[in-house]
């Protein structure tokens, strides 16, 4: 852009908004003067971007007052505030401009090299606490424990790729990187890349701007420009990223509804939803306190009060402590796979390989891959964690009783995957069905992935969510129970047919 547009677009800035210095200051500290350049444009610009932030915490409180507040009620987890932020509230230079160089979409805008994409690895500059706990858990390598592994990769192939028919046989060829992003990878996250800089009109005319594949995207194991993997805003939207939102079960409902994670769905039918949705809605609640105190700052959990968040008693004792490895407080890994099973060691789960050679955390008979696993202790140890928070609002033998139930509700789940899977084994052996192409992608073999993918999967989360009615018609009990029967007569027929 050359000199005269640019003073053109300057101009046009300070004519949309206040130009007096401290005029977008915020109570409680001011915006540094990168951060007012940006929004003296983006009031125009982005009007509601600014307005979120403007609501948001970072916008009334410097990195230094937040460092004031008592340990257990701070949000951030650095002992320091970041050099040349203590004292200025977080904006959108901030974040938009910290570590340029290591940003692979850095471009210059404005006298400044601004990055689209705020990544986790930009956060951890107020929260590395929070990134660190996030890179040891599963939604971490979304990406690639679907990308990378063949056997899901095969089913998103299933799912997404376009069919053809002819010759009285459909055939599939292999989805394309639109489809999928808009698919499987919107919550699993994207790889993002700088195709090329490309100009485009604005409200202060054309300004160069990167094309960025597989965007707009916030997946939770999104592979971001900077190389760092995941997206905060998946969870605390962005420009508030208000801790609010992040606890509230809508948020987890946008991806956890099923049919294959029917976490929301399963909540919803739950005894805690119904008191959450009688009661929060008073306004009676608070979502925001940290430490969250259960009874007096809520009376029901919701997804956050049971994974995520830092719980206290009202005498002041930390229940569970705030943690972003999702699998803290649990002791199974009970969707998304064949069978249920202990969660596995390491979040990078497309390196395990069963006893058949598959990168899978159990054989196809359900015996597990060990090594992969944790231990026995370790599940015990994480499932005491979870019983803690249960035992906040019920007494213990509730508490035990609950769990020894969903036990035998992965015994029995498990069970009935290993008579699907026997058949789809049987009719593999006869030739019935060919697993040597793909493991997904004849009815027979379909109608086996929806025997674990949907129907065990809704069982066990109802079981483990005490929303029991969802468990039973709906993807539960009685289709897992039909499915087989219709698999069964599915294979004898086509045998029957074959002997002709």
């Amino acid at each position: 852009m050359g000199v005269g547009k640019r003073l053109l677009v300057v101009a046009a800035c300070i004519l949309a908004a206040p130009a007096a210095p401290g005029a977008f200051a915020q109570d409680g500290g001011n915006v540094s003067s990168k951060s007012q350049s940006c929004l003296m444009c983006h009031k125009r610009a982005t009007p509601n971007i600014v307005a979120s932030w403007s609501r948001s915490r970072m916008a009334q409180v410097t990195p230094a007052e937040a460092l004031k507040k008592p340990e257990p009620q701070r949000r951030i987890s650095v002992d320091k505030a970041p050099e040349g932020m203590a004292e200025s509230v977080v904006g959108c230079a901030e974040c938009h401009t910290m570590k340029p160089d290591s940003h692979g979409d850095s471009f210059a805008h404005q006298g400044f090299e601004v990055h689209t994409v705020v990544s986790p690895q930009d956060c951890a500059a107020c929260h590395p606490v929070e990134q660190q706990q996030f890179a040891q858990n599963i939604m971490h390598e979304a990406y690639g424990n679907l990308q990378d592994n063949a056997v899901y990769a095969d089913l998103v192939k299933a799912a997404n790729g376009p069919l053809s028919f002819a010759g009285r046989k459909l055939s599939q060829k292999a989805p394309d990187a639109r489809t999928n992003a808009d698919s499987c990878l919107f919550c699993h996250g994207t790889r993002l890349e700088v195709e090329e800089m490309a100009s485009r009109d604005t409200d202060f005319g054309p300004m160069e701007f990167p094309v960025i594949s597989g965007w707009p995207n916030q997946g939770v194991g999104r592979i971001n420009p900077d190389g760092s993997k995941g997206s905060c805003s998946a969870c605390h939207s962005r420009h508030q990223f208000a801790i609010e939102m992040a606890r509230k079960p809508y948020t987890c409902g946008q991806c956890h509804k099923g049919p294959d994670v029917p976490a929301y769905k399963v909540y919803k039918v739950s005894k805690h939803s119904n008191i959450v949705d009688s009661l929060a809605q008073s306004g009676d609640w608070d979502f925001s306190a940290v430490p969250w105190t259960v009874g007096e700052d809520f009376t029901a959990p919701t997804c956050a009060t049971c994974h995520v968040s830092k719980v206290a008693s009202p005498d002041g004792r930390i229940r569970a402590e705030r943690t972003h490895r999702m699998n803290d407080r649990l002791g199974w890994r009970i969707f998304g796979l064949i069978y249920a099973h202990a969660h596995p060691k390491s979040p990078d789960t497309a390196k395990i390989e069963n006893k058949n050679g598959l990168p899978l955390p159990t054989a196809l008979d359900g015996t597990p891959a060990s090594e992969y696993l944790i231990s026995g202790k370790e599940r015990e140890e994480r499932i005491g964690a979870m019983k803690a928070v249960c035992g906040s609002c019920h007494s213990g033998s509730w508490v035990d009783g609950h769990f020894e139930r969903f036990a035998h509700t992965i015994e029995t789940t498990n069970n009935q995957t290993r008579v699907a899977t026997e058949i789809m084994q049987e009719a593999w052996k006869q030739g019935a069905a060919s697993a040597a192409d793909s493991l997904f992608n004849e009815a027979l073999e379909r109608r086996w992935v929806e025997q674990w993918l949907f129907y065990g999967n809704s069982v066990r989360f109802a079981s483990a969510m005490m929303g029991a009615d969802y468990g039973v018609f709906a993807n539960g009990r009685w289709e897992e129970s039909k499915n087989p029967h219709a698999m069964l007569e599915g294979l004898l027929q086509k045998l029957k047919a074959a002997e002709k």
